[in-house]
């Protein structure tokens, strides 16, 4: 893992840890990754084709991530379990998108074009709500719609994904993080594209934090709770990009996200998984592309 470029950027006594992935002079566009994962989970030619849209990409962990500050261990909770559970929370889900907004002051940007993926693309639809003038557009990939909590969000999830992953099981230490790391990445993998093991294993090496090990961890992020407005506050040009073969959350999770948005527009691919293979990297920069290209005002 490289940390020669981490920054930090700070919200209130929390340090969001964050990476300038290149593109300098190019429209801001920040990454908001998803949940159990940090942003060494961009693959790097996903990046490469987004700066050679034209856009200066940056990613960052979230609270409980990463290099990003660490919370106290609570009770185990399943992170699912804890999306629905009375308990009291480690922090808001407002919290979360302030953490992002840290790293645009940190980055000197007034505003960025958004796009997170999984509980990312959900933090991203947030900080779209609660600090509307900092969002340029918005893209959505593999998320779950904001207006959905509790009980109503697991309609979204596939059960048999999260039996999968409960029967994963590999040694501690660091062969074991990696294996763990390959692991969870084919199964968020479907036959249509073929998985790509060396780049896998190359996501998961990058990564020392060993995310899908910290389970206390994810369940305080899934369980902050959200206080804010809702999706048909949003204004910002909008696209909602969902595999039709996602592993972990139905379509109607991202036709939801885009009936409740107006004028968001849909990019539902046909045998996409949960995670963005390479044959697809020029489909998604393009699309995000196209959606900035909407965006107006003085910062677009």
């Amino acid at each position: 893992m490289n940390t020669n470029t981490t920054r930090y950027a700070r919200n209130g006594d929390v340090e969001i840890a964050y990476e300038d992935l290149g593109g300098a002079g190019g429209d801001p566009l920040l990454l908001v990754i998803g949940l159990g994962t940090t942003r060494f989970w961009w693959p790097q030619g996903l990046v490469d084709s987004l700066v050679g849209e034209g856009f200066h990409v940056v990613a960052y962990d979230h609270r409980d991530a990463g290099e990003s500050t660490r919370f106290p261990d609570t009770e185990k909770v399943h992170p699912l379990v804890a999306l629905f559970r009375p308990r009291p929370a480690a922090y808001t889900a407002e919290d979360l998108t302030d953490d992002a907004v840290a790293v645009l002051d940190s980055m000197g940007w007034e505003s960025a074009h958004l796009f997170g993926h999984s509980m990312g693309g959900l933090v991203a639809q947030r900080i779209a709500i609660r600090h509307p003038s900092r969002v340029r557009s918005l893209i959505t990939s593999g998320a779950v719609p904001s207006d959905a909590s509790g009980l109503s969000a697991l309609r979204f999830v596939r059960p048999r994904f999260i039996v999968q992953m409960s029967r994963m099981k590999f040694p501690e230490g660091r062969d074991g993080d990696i294996a763990l790391g390959v692991a969870v990445l084919r199964a968020l993998s479907t036959s249509d594209y073929p998985f790509d093991e060396r780049a896998a294993r190359i996501i998961a090496e990058r990564d020392s934090s060993s995310p899908f090990r910290d389970t206390k961890a994810m369940s305080r992020q899934t369980g902050a709770k959200w206080s804010g407005g809702s999706l048909a506050e949003i204004r910002q040009p909008t696209l909602v990009v969902h595999g039709l073969e996602d592993p972990v959350l139905r379509p109607s999770a991202g036709r939801a996200i885009a009936t409740a948005v107006s004028g968001a527009r849909q990019l539902m691919i046909p045998g996409l998984g949960h995670f963005v293979p390479r044959e697809l990297w020029p489909t998604f920069a393009r699309a995000i592309r196209t959606t900035a290209a909407r965006a107006t005002g003085p910062h677009a």
